[in-house]
């Protein structure tokens, strides 16, 4: 505590020197990236919040966090007797400490960031916010950084290749793809920023995020060659010329900067401003610059036949580790000591046994009563619960396998359910159901099934915080877009959903300090049917495992929820029982037994 006031003071001091009214810390980095490398986690730093998603703001008089319903109980926790002050999100995932700011600043004040982690659209907003009050924006102030001492380095793990075998598509064939946009473009020139976009591009992976498959890298994608920054000491001797071979040059990570204004004013750069920082824009001559999508970013998203088969496969591996620990589960729980860190310790080892295993696709989130309540909960020693033979455990996991990504939740009990329980569960469930069945026209996007998921819940006059589905990558990061199941995709910016594009349905409910409950499948967008009224798609279910049928209100559910429940069972049955021994065929059809 002591600390961070000094480190907060030194920072205040820095501030008034160079005449900086307040700062504001984002939770990214230069890659716009949800999760990051420990070398950006300034807003963690500072604050001491530890979520993935929240912005920072200090002033001379104050010093707020700001973040979404999702992680309330989490900024509560983590922030009590701090420094700074939580401020929750009215609504997620919208700028509110801009409005605090407007508030609170006297006309003519100067804000400071750090360019390299605001996006050109976001500085956009910003300036457009801050314009009637006369509020300045320096893009270069590096304040914090130099009351960072022990600030960790860019990360310096190896880059390894992802066999064709598992991506489906070369590394030159998504090149030419991408400069097909390039040309129609009118450009000569593309610059990725994203790092799952550069992992794709070149079918080349990494370790430089927890959980994320990614490595820390700029690619500038050219009708003739080709440009990848990065840290050069990273890539093989084999691979470097492999890259050679597809017209990609190798480049320090430093110098993408240097390089961009070096740029002939004739040749013309494509940029995404949503995902290009300020700085690198500024790096681009005006007159070189175009704006548009990045070209790899829908093509990622539609998975290829052997991405599908891979990530069918990696659902079968799941499907056998969580069969493995929930049969521990039963038979550990009340007669042996267990907490929430040794259930993901134990599913981790269940699935690094089934082979292909890269890691988690994220850290497990294993919620005992309450705890299952915090959304984004990580379970720590020596605060975590002890799980006992009664209440709810809500288990969301994925793994990271080179045949593909995975990310399933599932809410089990137990003990005898409440009706309150059972009422609240079966709402969920009619809601992931609703958003499994739906069948809909081509050119549909996320916002307009949302509501299905959250309909029953509604008629209870009850709600969730969070979006229903998100888009999951292959062997990449498992949040990916550009399609979600949103109250808040809307609007031209957001795409429809379109066969090939691999999705999570995942309606919950959370009681504070009771339960949370959340069922969490993958998704596949397939196309249905074509006919005089047009084309029509839907989703098919990969995740392979039963659901909990014991908090089931069964006089709620209807004759099509009940018989998608026991097909979807009767698939998972038939599917996982050949890899299962004797005593997991026989706990497994239990549990996908007709309802």
């Amino acid at each position: 505590m002591q600390e961070n006031k000094v480190i907060l003071s030194e920072i205040r001091s820095k501030m008034k020197k160079n005449g900086i009214d307040a700062i504001i810390v984002p939770s990214s980095d230069p890659h716009q990236s949800e999760y990051v490398a420990s070398h950006w986690k300034t807003r963690t730093w500072i604050s001491k919040f530890t979520g993935s998603a929240g912005t920072a703001v200090i002033t001379q008089k104050h010093a707020g966090l700001w973040t979404d319903s999702r992680y309330f109980i989490q900024a509560e926790n983590e922030l009590k007797g701090g420094l700074f002050t939580f401020h929750k999100l009215k609504v997620p995932h919208t700028p509110e400490h801009l409005s605090w700011l407007i508030e609170n600043l006297n006309s003519g004040a100067t804000i400071g960031v750090d360019g390299n982690l605001f996006s050109v659209n976001q500085m956009r907003s910003m300036e457009r916010s801050f314009k009637p009050k006369n509020i300045g924006i320096k893009t270069n102030v590096k304040i914090l950084y130099s009351a960072w001492k022990d600030r960790p380095s860019l990360p310096k793990n190896s880059i390894f290749e992802l066999k064709l075998k598992y991506a489906g598509q070369s590394r030159r064939s998504k090149l030419n793809q991408i400069c097909d946009t390039i040309l129609a473009k009118k450009s000569d020139y593309c610059l990725i920023s994203t790092l799952d976009d550069v992992a794709w591009t070149l079918n080349l992976r990494g370790s430089d995020v927890e959980s994320n498959p990614v490595f820390v890298a700029f690619l500038l994608v050219g009708v003739k060659k080709s440009y990848l920054f990065v840290d050069p000491s990273k890539i093989s001797k084999s691979t470097y010329k492999r890259l050679l071979s597809d017209k990609v040059l190798v480049k320090d990570y430093s110098e993408v900067a240097s390089f961009l204004k070096s740029v002939s004013v004739k040749s013309k750069i494509l940029f995404d401003p949503a995902s290009t920082s300020v700085s690198l824009a500024k790096a681009i001559k005006k007159s070189n610059s175009v704006h548009g999508p990045t070209p790899s970013t829908y093509l990622k998203a539609i998975k290829n036949k052997t991405e599908v088969a891979g990530i069918k496969k990696a659902m079968l591996k799941d499907g056998v580790a969580l069969t493995k620990l929930y049969m521990w589960l039963e038979a550990t729980v009340g007669k042996e000591k267990v907490d929430e860190v040794d259930v993901a310790e134990k599913l981790a080892s269940f699935r690094k046994d089934q082979g292909e295993y890269h890691g988690e696709s994220f850290g497990a989130i294993v919620g005992y009563k309450g705890n299952g309540a915090i959304v984004h909960y990580g379970a720590k020693r020596p605060s975590c619960a002890k799980i006992k033979p009664s209440g709810v455990l809500l288990l969301d996991s994925g793994g990271q396998y080179h045949c593909g990504t995975t990310d399933i939740t599932r809410t089990t009990t137990f003990s005898k359910p409440s009706k309150g329980l059972k009422q609240d569960y079966t709402a969920v469930l009619k809601g992931h159901i609703a958003v499994a069945t739906c069948i809909f026209p081509k050119g549909t996007r996320g916002n307009q099934f949302d509501l299905l998921a959250r309909k029953a819940l509604w008629e209870n006059h009850k709600n969730y915080g969070h979006g229903t589905g998100h888009g999951v990558g292959h062997f990449l990061n498992v949040h990916e877009g550009p399609q979600s199941i949103s109250p808040a995709n809307g609007g031209k910016a957001a795409l429809p959903f379109a066969p090939g594009m691999f999705t999570s349905n995942e309606p919950g409910f959370y009681k504070a300090g009771a339960y949370g409950i959340r069922i969490e499948n993958l998704i596949l967008t397939v196309e249905v049917e074509k006919n005089e009224y047009g084309t029509f798609y839907g989703f098919e279910t990969l995740t392979l495992f039963p659901i909990d049928t014991q908090m089931i209100a069964f006089e709620q559910l209807t004759k099509a929820e009940v018989k998608w429940l026991n097909q979807y069972h009767k698939k998972v049955y038939k599917t996982l029982a050949p890899a299962l021994n004797s005593a997991e065929k026989k706990w497994l059809k239990e549990k996908c037994k007709a309802i």
